[in-house]
């Protein structure tokens, strides 16, 4: 079974993220409003951006959470995001990038890897993601599946699921291209990064642009 779904999301109207289905976008949302998903640990006070030309992920599970930390201010805020989990994933044509306010005005850190025919390639992968826009494919995909199912290929993040009964979706293969998204947090059990740059660059170079729509 697979499914093709292109679009973002703001976290202010929450919807989870790659999930062809209004009403399994609601359920989430339900999910939260009761209180039954939790984070797995506090973030930053900055978002990052990630785009790759393509994301070959194996054994996805996805599910609704909070992602529970402070701004650069130190106060408290708490952001819906979707958990998606590999257990193997490889990224080709990877950018990272984060831009932070200095007293010498904005500077840019960006990573560059998985170019010149090598990707990056992780296993036990989790991205707590805010926003997302792909063109995404889906091998054998189950929706509304209880986050808890023993049936999970890869098992939810730990710290992250207040309920087991809470909803999710997996699917045997995840094939995300044109990749571009705003994320909390990403963990990896192993994380091989071929041809690594690293730049601090001045003022707002971020990996994308952020659509006007």
């Amino acid at each position: 079974m697979s499914s093709q779904v292109r679009g973002g999301t703001r976290w202010k109207r929450f919807a989870l993220v790659m999930v062809p289905s209004i009403a399994a976008t609601a359920a989430v949302g339900v999910g939260l409003a009761q209180g039954a998903l939790a984070a797995s640990f506090s973030v930053s006070g900055q978002d990052f951006k990630v785009s790759a030309d393509k994301l070959d992920g194996d054994n996805l599970i996805q599910y609704g959470g909070i992602a529970e930390g402070h701004d650069l201010k130190g106060n408290a805020q708490h952001h819906p995001v979707t958990i998606s989990g590999f257990s193997h994933a490889e990224i080709t044509n990877m950018c990272q990038s984060l831009v932070t306010p200095t007293p010498l005005g904005n500077i840019t850190l960006q990573l560059r890897t998985g170019h010149k025919g090598k990707p990056a390639v992780a296993d036990n992968i989790y991205l707590d993601v805010a926003e997302l826009d792909t063109d995404a494919e889906f091998k054998n995909l189950d929706i509304g599946v209880a986050v808890g199912d023993p049936n999970h290929k890869t098992k939810p993040q730990a710290g992250t699921v207040a309920s087991p009964y809470a909803f999710s979706q997996r699917a045997d293969k995840a094939i995300l291209t044109n990749v571009r998204q705003k994320a909390w947090a990403t963990t990896a059990g192993t994380f091989k990064l071929p041809d690594l740059k690293l730049r601090l660059l001045g003022g707002d170079q971020p990996c994308y642009q952020d659509s006007k729509d």
